[in-house]
């Protein structure tokens, strides 16, 4: 009996020993408690330091989840030098409609009676720092400049190429992206111009009981295009006589048919958007085509569109009449057959 009891003793002072060895080793030894650390909370430690690299290195705000800018979405500026005493033209393939400076050292306009041209000079002698420019177009394009001062610039004129033109073994540069336009609605103004060339270029005459000859002059309809809300009127006119016409303006306007005596001509007046290859001049024994783009329309009961033609300084006028039925019947373009 005195036996069992010492041995019992002895394994429960081993079992204290050993406990007592243990904790004390757990005490003294960081590393321990780091691995056990490191043990339990494995997959948090990884998760930060993937989810946010950059939050301890350099405290940036956005913790790594930002995106980065690559340079193939880059748009890459052309260079420009202005001086103080000489006006920089640069001259665009589309009208302008909008510019932004970005330094109040520069100054920049429309130049007057031009639509496609822009006059920048510098309005401080000598600036340092390197400034930028940039220009939206009606056709869609986007321009970019960086802008410096030189006392003599190397070009004092710039023309501006269009890409459309470049030929086709050139790809589309960066310079020239496409801006949509409030007045063509979701209408891409890229496809607008290619609708414009492609019915100009094709030269169909769709539309044949509607035009007006007088004096020998002829001015026909030749087709009525629809495609994404926007409708695209072929216009010809011909001169068979020797004297040149010369276009004053051209106007789309929705009247009542018939209209009683003494009785105001209520008129509806309509706006082209665009117009490709807008003639001024019709040489004598030639001819010219033009393309308009308007936005959609309908025309009443009782009314019709009139188009009228009016010369320059002259009397041979002439107009056409278009009815509702030749309007929806406008032929849809397949903007995959666009060429």
């Amino acid at each position: 009996m005195k036996k069992i009891f010492v041995m019992m003793f002895a394994l429960l002072t081993g079992i204290g020993a050993a406990s007592a060895q243990e904790q004390v080793t757990t005490e003294n030894d960081p590393t321990t408690v780091q691995t056990d650390r490191a043990k339990e909370e494995p997959e948090k430690l990884a998760l930060q330091k993937e989810v946010y690299p950059q939050k301890e290195e350099d405290g940036d705000l956005y913790h790594g989840l930002t995106k980065k800018l690559t340079f193939d979405r880059m748009i890459p500026p052309h260079g420009l030098e202005v001086t103080y005493d000489k006006t920089v033209h640069v001259i665009f393939p589309a009208a302008v409609r909008y510019v932004d400076l970005g330094s109040p050292n520069l100054i920049a306009g429309k130049a007057d009676g031009a639509e496609n041209v822009i006059r920048v000079k510098a309005t401080v002698r000598d600036f340092r720092t390197e400034t930028n420019m940039s220009v939206i177009t009606e056709d869609g394009s986007f321009y970019t400049f960086n802008v410096k001062y030189a006392d003599e610039p190397l070009l004092l004129n710039v023309e501006m190429c269009d890409f459309i033109h470049d030929g086709s073994a050139v790809n589309r540069p960066n310079n020239a992206m496409e801006i949509y336009l409030t007045e063509l609605g979701s209408e891409s103004p890229l496809l607008v111009r290619l609708i414009m060339q492609s019915i100009h270029k094709q030269d169909k005459r769709e539309v044949k009981h509607i035009g007006c000859k007088r004096f020998g002059v002829q001015y026909l309809l030749k087709g009525i295009y629809t495609h994404n809300g926007l409708l695209y009127f072929h216009t010809q006119i011909k001169n068979a006589s020797n004297v040149p016409f010369d276009v004053d303006f051209i106007t789309f306007k929705i009247v009542d048919k018939k209209v009683a005596k003494r009785t105001a001509m209520q008129e509806q007046v309509i706006f082209p958007l665009r117009a490709y290859n807008y003639a001024t001049r019709v040489a004598g024994k030639r001819d010219e085509r033009t393309v308009f783009t308007l936005d959609k329309f309908t025309i009443p009961d009782g009314k019709c569109l009139v188009v009228e033609l009016n010369e320059k300084n002259g009397g041979r006028h002439q107009s056409f009449v278009v009815e509702n039925e030749d309007l929806v019947r406008a032929n849809v373009i397949d903007e995959l057959k666009v060429q």
